[in-house]
């Protein structure tokens, strides 16, 4: 990131990254996620999921996923293995095809790569489904029970899981895909026959992420991981029979922010003259003194990320700069203060109007977006108070200046 710095003149960008890592032994999969503020929405201030999506989200029930908000996965090495028959009609859930995963949210704490800084990350699983081949005889068939044939067991969820109507199938395999509602506990199938061996593969999972304000964070790179246990009682658990063969699957978080403050002069607004109300000439015509100097140097800003203003002089009077008489050297204050337009705010969330700035940076601490401010004018005022006009004035016909150097700075 960049300290913008100007008198009184243009600012350039800034940006940010997020990223999470991880080495845990096991599966692993990789999330990735960016901000970058957009001009033609300015009031959605999310990030956006750039991780590829399996086949499931992608083909098969896309209008589902979007509307859930969710995105699958497929962990090709995944693999579980039966280690004994599973026998027809048990009477234990887990003696047979029987799955629990995570639908719970979790938090996954990421820091900033370079400040330390720490979020919230939050994440659940929200759909699961694969492939399982069943020991042939007895094939598919073996999961039909009265009433209904074996297909409606796995196109049909059973609770609390819900079905997505994804069922691909052969004499002795499926492929399916069932939704897991937040909070929900296992789901399971029987056979009413035995099936001597089961195999499960190709797992393919939904989640659902909740990221943090990206306009609060700072731009960057952040890192963090989550990993899951699997087995019999773990966050992944199919039951006693299904045994998969790697314990844990880790998830490393790569999200990206990228923000935006840059600031617009329109072409000669580095140069200031202050004049009285009116001009010089109704000064001159009404021969009264005026009761100051001003000029309001308009700007515009982009703004996506929190920053903070700051002043420096080429000469110092107290906490703020000073303009000096070219012929005898005296010097008076000049006030500089700013006005931010709506979205931008003060710390403790009032507008920014008039806000002096000063050498020892008070006041101008923070300034945080509310939303994705996209080219709104604001204004730098300068300022002579009348007492110091005054004296100015009786030097007549003399030329006071000064050079006044405002900071926009991201690094808060």
């Amino acid at each position: 990131m960049k300290r913008i710095r100007t008198v009184i003149s243009q600012l350039g960008g800034i940006g940010a990254a997020l990223l999470f890592s991880s080495t845990a032994a096991g599966l692993t999969q990789n999330i990735s996620a960016v901000f970058t503020p957009d001009p033609s929405n300015p009031f959605v201030n999310q990030f956006r999921n750039t991780t590829p999506i399996s086949s499931i989200c992608e083909s098969h029930i896309p209008n589902q996923c979007k509307a859930l908000n969710i995105f699958s996965l497929r962990e090709w090495n995944f693999e579980a293995l039966s280690n004994g028959p599973i026998l027809a009609n048990h009477e234990n859930d887990r003696q047979g095809y029987y799955v629990k995963v995570p639908s719970e949210w979790r938090d996954v704490l990421v820091t900033h790569s370079r400040t330390g800084e720490v979020e919230t990350v939050q994440m659940r699983i929200a759909g699961l489904g694969g492939v399982w081949t069943a020991a042939n005889p007895p094939g598919s068939v073996a999961w039909a029970q009265p009433g209904g044939g074996w297909q409606a067991q796995w196109v049909n969820a059973p609770s609390p899981c819900r079905s997505t109507g994804h069922l691909r199938f052969t004499s002795s395999s499926a492929t399916y895909f069932w939704l897991v509602p937040e909070g929900a506990g296992a789901c399971g199938r029987k056979p009413s026959l035995d099936i001597p061996r089961l195999r499960l593969f190709q797992l393919e999972y939904a989640y659902e992420l909740k990221t943090p304000n990206p306009l609060g964070m700072s731009s960057g790179e952040y890192s963090g991981s989550l990993t899951y246990t699997m087995g019999p009682g773990g966050d992944y658990d199919f039951g006693d029979v299904l045994i998969p063969s790697d314990n844990q699957l880790t998830f490393n978080f790569a999200l990206e922010v990228q923000h935006q403050l840059q600031v617009e002069v329109p072409p000669g607004g580095n140069r200031v003259e202050l004049v009285p109300q009116g001009g010089w000439q109704a000064w001159l015509n009404r021969g009264r003194k005026p009761a100051r100097l001003f000029r309001d140097q308009t700007f515009n800003i982009s703004a996506s990320s929190r920053f903070k203003m700051q002043m420096a002089c080429e000469r110092v009077i107290g906490d703020t700069c000073a303009l000096r008489n070219t012929t005898d050297g005296h010097e008076v204050p000049v006030d500089v203060s700013v006005s931010l337009p709506h979205g931008l705010s003060r710390d403790d969330g009032g507008a920014v109007s008039r806000q002096p700035l000063l050498l020892s940076g008070v006041g101008t601490e923070l300034f945080q977006p509310g939303f994705y401010v996209n080219r709104r004018p604001g204004t730098l005022h300068f300022e002579v108070k009348k007492d110091y006009a005054d004296q100015m004035l009786e030097r007549g016909g003399s030329t006071y200046s000064g050079q006044v150097t405002v900071v926009w700075d991201s690094q808060v």
